[in-house]
């Protein structure tokens, strides 16, 4: 599960207070986002791993944005391409051509499919119309993010994960009309601190893990309609970490797992 960005209160307190707009529409009583899309058979951060959660009614794929030397953005979970490629070297560093050449490793050995490092712009192509967009936004321009997502008519499909508190400021600045979420703040333990620091992000979404949330955090956010998406993915998940989200009564989970997620929340008749 990846580590949480821990903001402080205090550093929203001081950030430009805007409205924040509503997230995308969801049919679905429980919103399931596959994390670095449906890697389960094919590589993370891939299109192929963004149609896999398509075929599987999944609401959000979640991606992460990095920038190349030359400037394209394209996804990326770590600084470099060593995980998710056969090459080596952090991606501000590299070209996108030298990127492009690089074979993104499959998951499975019996797995002989080819498979490059993606632009955003192939991404949003591919989810247009068909699944939201959670952006991890590890690495790049706002504005040029923007353009993008404005240019293929993607503005009411897409969420911005936000890192670092200047991203916060940018894309308020910049782009005020797209929904933000980031991780709940350390010192954030009570409805009261909740409602507090809600009042000041003005972000859409937030996530965490389900111990910490308390019910009366979860009702503080529902009548502030900010949405509550807990990160379950774990090397071994299951019901085990998918129950404990559900007895909360959380709008939503970001899995390693979306299929069979979304056929347990089937079950569960919460989907």
């Amino acid at each position: 599960m990846r580590s949480y960005v821990l903001f402080s209160l205090l550093i929203f307190i001081t950030a430009k207070v805007v409205a924040q707009p509503p997230l995308p529409y969801s049919k679905h009583t429980t919103v399931v986002i596959a994390h670095r899309g449906d890697h389960v058979l094919v590589p993370e951060n891939t299109v192929a791993a963004c149609k896999k959660a398509i075929t599987h009614g999944v609401d959000y794929v979640e991606v992460d944005l990095r920038t190349t030397k030359d400037g394209e953005l394209v996804l990326m979970h770590n600084a470099t391409v060593d995980h998710m490629t056969n090459g080596k070297g952090a991606v501000k560093d590299l070209t996108f051509a030298a990127i492009r050449q690089l074979a993104v490793k499959p998951r499975l050995e019996a797995d002989k499919n080819v498979y490059r490092v993606p632009t955003f712009k192939e991404v949003l192509a591919a989810c247009k119309g068909k699944i939201h967009i959670y952006l991890d936004f590890k690495d790049a321009d706002v504005a040029k993010t923007y353009a993008l997502i404005k240019a293929a008519g993607m503005e009411r499909s897409v969420i911005v994960y936000i890192n670092a508190e200047e991203q916060l400021k940018q894309w308020q600045q910049i782009a005020p009309q797209m929904p933000l979420m980031c991780s709940l703040p350390e010192t954030v333990k009570d409805a009261a601190s909740l409602q507090a620091f809600i009042r000041t992000a003005k972000v859409a979404a937030l996530d965490g893990d389900h111990r910490q949330y308390t019910p009366e955090m979860l009702a503080a956010a529902k009548a502030a309609k900010v949405a509550v998406w807990l990160d379950v993915q774990e090397k071994e998940e299951g019901p085990a970490q998918w129950d404990p989200a559900l007895q909360l009564k959380v709008d939503g989970m970001q899995t390693d797992h979306p299929e069979i997620l979304v056929k347990y929340l089937q079950k569960k008749g919460r989907r």
